[in-house]
Order: C-alpha cells, then structure tokens, then sequence
C-alpha cells in the first residue's frame, strides 16, 4: 500500500503541503490541468521554484490569485467542486476538509454550520492549496496518509475577526477534534494554519507508520524561524504484512428506513473503512433484512463500531479478524477523444498489468460533450493500454 508521513515538526500550511507533495513527484503541469476543471471566478497560477531555509533546500509555492474580498459559504465551495470534473478521490477529500473547516469554525463562532463565512481560507489561493493537496494525494496514489506531532507557537495573528490568539481558534478546534498530539515551540508566530490543520484533520492519522521509504518531499514556509522552516513529506510503501491484519464488523438491520442506507455508508468511508456493502438477508419470521459488512483496519474498530450503533437502527454488531491481501495500485492520467481520464493502475511484483478508468470521470466527461458513457470508459480502457508493461 502506497502511503505518505507528514514530518510537520515545524507545522504545516496549505502551501507548505501542496510544495512537499510537487517536490514528492507531484507534476505541476498535471496540477495546473486538474486545478483548471474548478470554475474559478479567477484566473489563478501556480508556480514552484527551489529556495534555501536555513541549510535546508526545499520547493517554495505561489498561488497568483487575484486578492479577493468574496466570503464563500460552505455550500459554494461544495458546489464549484462538484461541479468540476475532477476524479471523484479528489472531489471527495476536498469537501471532507473543507466540511471539517465549517464545522470547526461553526463551533468556534456559535453558529450553523450553513452560515460559516469562510474567510482567509475561502480566497482563491486556499481554495487551490485544499483542492491540490487532494490532486496531489490522488495523483501520486497515496491510500493512507499519516502526520507526526505538531507544533504549538504563542502570540497573535491577524485575522478578518481582528487580533486572534495562537493557535488560532479555529485551528485548535480542529486539532481537538482529530486528537491531535501538540508539542510546545519557542515560536511567537503562527505554526499550524488553519487550512493546514484541516488538511491533516480529515484526511491524516496521526501516528508514526513502518514504511519502506521511497522519496521525500520538501516544502518550505514563509517565515523565517530559528530553525529550517520546512515540511517533509516521507512517500513510500507499507512493509510486506504491515496491513494485513484487518477486521470485518458486521449487523443484521431490519427495522431501518432504506433510505438511510446511502448516508452510513459515506460516513463509515469517511471515517477510513476500506469496504462497505449490504447483503439481501432473511430473518427470523421470514423478515426481509441487510447484512450491514465493513472491512477496516483494527485501528479503525472503536469509530465506525460507534458510526454503527448511533446511524442504524442495530443494537449490536459482529466484529471478527480477517486477513486481506492487497496488489499494489497506482494512479495515472490517459489522454482520450474526450479529455485526459484518470485510471487505476494494479501492479504484480513491481509490473503494471491491468489499468481500469474511474467511472465516474468517465461519466462526467460523457455529460459534458453529450456521449454515451460507456464510448468514453472504453477509450480510457484502451488508452490505459499504453501505461501497461
């Protein structure tokens, strides 16, 4: 399993993130196109280019966005995302960070989560650091991302709401959430942003993994600090056996509206299971049911255990131990009549032999230029020929 530790002993920013996964292998050229599916109402670049922090070489990021004074809601920016065409990874780890934003910043300021004004990381060049951190996730094929420790520094920031003490409140809100382990730091300066702790709340776990180590990313932050002010990005591959070890949680539901079904399952993939799916069942006096079947890791047993009993109507659930063997997987972008198409590519022994397109970028792509959807899927299936070995 491809997977990526956020060395954040320095904190952790938006552009600090978007700069390590670019100096990981990330390409901008790839970054620029998938950026360009968003309807922005500006026209925004992005450029990298090599600096020095302190000894330390590392990738620096600008965003070229127009300043903007616009204060989006969440359902804004939820629907500039959906309505691009990107693969629907990227669609899916954009709204959970920014949904962790709202609900954070909900929390903070006493109101509903549909009234959040998203400020500072509403403009553009947050949009673009939340948006291409999950291209960037997506297109290196990172399954599992990890964080390290993050530092805490003192003082004041600056915000929309005027002076705001550090970490700013919403950030902390966020780090609480997640459980986030904190470490104090002499710093008198904002370490951990708020985009940057949303980033890591929804989509990292916080703990050290076993890794074999494949390359490692370098992005640099703003501030000069008394130290390399530098996030690492450490890329590489479970050890053989690592993930094996698995847990399958299941319950038998009969008394529950099926309508609810769609909304557990979002919830217990959001919340890091790896397979969710009903089974058609009979139970006793011949009661049509669904068997409710989850696989995870068995770190993941205690949060989706309780996604289930407080989501369904179940009273109690089934948890046993299974081992799953998994291929190596990867993800590249085709080139098709109908635009660049993401596919997900299987290796055996370090060999690409199989490459099968998303569906629903193929879907997206048949909407837009008025094709059946199966005339795209299978020009990606041929395309996707060419990555083989």
């Amino acid at each position: 399993m491809k997977l990526a530790y956020v060395d954040a002993f320095s904190g952790v920013s938006g552009d600090m993130f978007l700069a390590a996964l670019l100096d990981a292998g990330l390409s901008l050229d790839l970054l620029r196109e998938q950026l360009a599916l968003l309807d922005l109402p500006e026209r925004v670049d992005v450029r990298v280019e090599e600096t020095h922090k302190g000894a330390l070489r590392a990738a620096l990021l600008t965003v070229d966005a127009p300043e903007s004074h616009h204060h989006r809601h969440l359902e804004d920016i939820r629907a500039m995302i959906t309505a691009s065409r990107l693969p629907e990874p990227v669609q899916q780890a954009s709204l959970s960070v920014f949904q962790a934003l709202a609900e954070a910043e909900a929390r903070v300021h006493g109101i509903e989560v549909e009234h959040v004004h998203f400020h500072e990381v509403g403009a553009l060049d947050s949009i673009v650091d939340v948006v291409g951190a999950a291209i960037g996730l997506h297109a290196l094929g990172i399954e599992r991302l990890y964080a390290s420790a993050l530092p805490y520094g003192g003082g004041q920031v600056q915000s929309e709401h005027g002076a705001l003490p550090l970490p700013a409140p919403a950030t902390l809100e966020l780090l609480s959430r997640a459980h986030a382990p904190l470490v104090a730091s002499p710093a008198r300066a904002e370490l951990v942003t708020p985009t940057g702790a949303a980033i890591l709340a929804a989509l990292a776990t916080f703990e050290r993994p076993e890794i074999l180590l494949e390359r490692v990313g370098v992005g640099a932050g703003r501030k000069d600090l008394p130290w390399p002010n530098v996030l690492r990005l450490w890329v590489g591959r479970s050890p053989a056996g690592a993930d094996s070890p698995m847990l399958v949680l299941e319950t038998n539901i009969d008394d529950m509206n099926p309508q609810l079904f769609g909304s557990v399952m979002s919830r217990l993939f959001e919340a890091g299971a790896r397979d969710v799916y009903f089974t058609p069942i009979y139970m006793k006096k011949n009661r049509p049911a669904t068997m409710l079947s989850v696989i995870a890791r068995q770190s993941e047993e205690a949060a989706l255990a309780r996604i289930l009993l407080e989501q369904t109507s179940t009273l109690g659930l089934r948890v046993q131990p299974v081992y799953r063997i998994e291929a190596e997987r990867e993800f590249k972008e085709v080139d098709t009549l109908y635009g660049r198409i993401p596919v997900k590519v299987k290796l055996l022994d370090g060999r690409r032999v199989q490459a099968q397109p998303e569906y629903e970028a193929c879907l997206k792509a048949a909407e837009a230029q008025h094709v059946p959807v199966g005339e795209v899927y299978a020009a990606a299936l041929l395309a996707g020929r060419a990555v083989l070995d």
